[in-house]
């Protein structure tokens, strides 16, 4: 089995993309348990600094000394793990990477047909706002983003705030059929290839179509 020292092998691409994504904040590959045959669990982690550079994640991953040995049960693992398709987790905050109030986006890894695990980004939602509100404005009415559990992740409707959850459609469906549908007025737009629905309140139906992009 592959050993955690075989993981840096990933490191000048992972600086690379922190380097390259303004909106990144973090991010890496987080293994499956049993993956590496030196530790039960890893995470091959890097995050921006203050000053511009890159660190890596140092965590204490002893299941008899830490909160966050297991990782499995968080959505941004669980999810991609158990559907096979990409996540966003949050927002939540961030208690493992930064203590930030974020977004993690996450998608499984196979090798060989096989799960081993799931690479991941983490997004601040300060900076994810400012990037998507004003075009969430620019739409004739209230709109805002969630993901596949309904939780939102940008609004510009003051019904619908950021963190909260939107209840009533099956917005995993949404996302898997990546179609168009409508729920008790609203019409909701799969954001491809990001899973985030983009839900438009009534008197939107008109221009957007199939799926949204950006």
């Amino acid at each position: 089995r592959p050993a955690t020292a075989d993981l840096a092998a990933l490191r000048p691409g992972l600086h690379l993309h922190l380097a390259r994504q303004e909106l990144v904040s973090g991010v890496g590959f987080i293994a499956a348990p049993g993956l590496l045959g030196d530790a039960p669990t890893w995470l091959e982690w890097w995050q921006t600094t203050g000053e511009g550079g890159v660190r890596p994640l140092l965590l204490e991953l002893d299941p008899q000394q830490s909160a966050y040995a297991d990782y499995t049960h968080w959505d941004w693992f669980a999810l991609p793990r158990d559907t096979g398709r990409r996540a966003v987790a949050g927002p939540y905050v961030d208690y493992l990477c930064s203590d930030e109030y974020s977004l993690t986006l996450s998608a499984p890894v196979e090798v060989a047909g096989r799960f081993a695990g799931v690479a991941a980004a983490d997004v601040y939602l300060r900076h994810f706002e400012t990037a998507v509100l004003p075009l969430l404005r620019e739409l004739p009415g209230p709109a805002h983003l969630v993901n596949a559990r309904g939780r939102v992740a940008a609004s510009a409707d003051p019904a619908h705030l950021a963190g909260s959850l939107t209840r009533g459609p099956d917005f995993a469906t949404v996302l898997e059929r990546a179609r168009v549908a409508a729920w008790g007025g609203l019409r909701l737009v799969p954001c491809r290839p990001v899973p985030l629905v983009l839900v438009l309140g009534e008197g939107l139906a008109g221009p957007v179509s199939g799926e949204a992009r950006g």
